[in-house]
């Protein structure tokens, strides 16, 4: 696995999430303190970008108009992400 930074608009999140606002406020005035401690953890099937998790922390990063989050990216086949679609 690798640590990267990689534009929000390029990170697909095929799940719906609802998430909590306060959680995301108090991310936000934390990134925007210290910047984003924890990389949100994305798979790389076939050079697309998929997201799964560190939804709070995205949208987060999102509303604070950032470009690009860090992330801990792992390369997958299409059937790792099949699995993550079922």
């Amino acid at each position: 696995m690798e640590i990267r930074e990689i534009p929000l608009a390029q990170i697909r999140r095929p799940l719906p999430r609802t998430n909590d606002p306060e959680k995301v406020q108090d991310l936000m005035r934390s990134i925007s303190a210290v910047g984003l401690l924890e990389p949100i953890d994305v798979l790389e099937v076939e050079g697309q970008i998929y997201g799964f998790s560190g939804c709070h922390r995205f949208e987060a990063c999102q509303r604070l108009g950032h470009q690009t989050i860090k992330c801990r990216v792992r390369r997958a086949p299409q059937s790792v992400l099949r699995m993550h679609l079922a």
